[in-house]
């Protein structure tokens, strides 16, 4: 079993991998979200693990509009707990770091830790792949933004624990394979459609599972990017879609939006 994340070793989709598939899971560390979908959808991987939002940064959109342009499924759902940690090399001490290095998202959740310290804020592609590149760089008067197990991983020290600005800061990845899961009586499914413009064209949307009682969970809007104020609704809610009344929401919902696509169903993570 393969299975492909974006970052390096040591990220915290990497971790995601693991508890989804347990540790003797064959990774594949991508550069970008684009290459993960990609290795899927080429199947140079069976699985792929991307991020979809942060309790604190929201929508990772960069994955939504991904499962606009791929035929992927999504199986699976994992959440789990972020805690950065500041990290440098080993004889580096917290006064002189003058350059902090992560990624934009896990720099913005330290904001208030990383203001304190007055350095200079510099975004890359991944929280582990700064951490890794501060150590083949011997950079001295540097640190970065990563979890605990990217310095252990890299032989790195750690020169504050738990630097993020709230503790409930969590993020959800999902899973993406060539299928969905089967049922399993505790699932989610997640759709992404385009309502005409008419009036009450959402509400009626909306209406088909408030009548079925079928509970959403999350409902988000991303611009189409063919016109300008047009956009494209990317809903969770509760239930497989093989269900009947799952089922039947969503085949009346095809009936009148403009756009359908339903990504999959899969069991909801703890």
């Amino acid at each position: 079993m393969r299975v492909a994340f974006q970052g390096e070793k040591g990220a915290y989709s990497e971790s995601a991998v693991h508890t989804f598939f347990g540790a003797t899971a064959d990774v594949k560390p991508c550069r970008d979200l684009t290459e993960v979908f990609e290795s899927v959808n080429k199947q140079r991987a069976q699985f792929g693990v991307v991020p979809i939002e942060n309790s604190l940064e929201g929508s990772i959109n960069q994955t939504y509009d991904l499962f606009l342009t791929h035929n992927l499924k999504v199986r699976g759902e994992i959440i789990i707990r972020i805690s950065h940690c500041l990290i440098a090399n080993p004889n580096t001490s917290l006064e002189v770091v003058k350059t902090v290095y992560s990624h934009p998202q896990a720099l913005a959740q330290c904001r208030s830790f990383l203001e304190r310290l007055g350095c200079e804020l510099i975004p890359t592609y991944d929280t582990a792949g700064s951490v890794k590149m501060l150590k083949e760089k011997g950079l001295h008067d540097a640190a970065a933004v990563a979890s605990e197990r990217a310095a252990e991983l890299y032989g790195m020290k750690i020169l504050a624990r738990e630097i993020e600005d709230n503790p409930e800061n969590y993020t959800r990845f999902f899973v993406i394979s060539q299928n969905d899961a089967p049922m399993t009586g505790r699932d989610k499914t997640s759709i992404i459609f385009a309502a005409a413009h008419t009036p009450g064209s959402l509400y009626n949307a909306l209406g088909e599972f408030a009548e079925r009682e079928i509970n959403l969970t999350k409902i988000e809007s991303r611009p189409t990017r063919q016109k300008p104020w047009e956009y494209n609704f990317y809903l969770d809610f509760e239930g497989h879609r093989t269900e009947e009344n799952c089922a039947a929401a969503l085949k009346a919902i095809e009936k009148s939006a403009l756009f359908l696509k339903i990504l999959g169903s899969y069991p909801r993570a703890a």
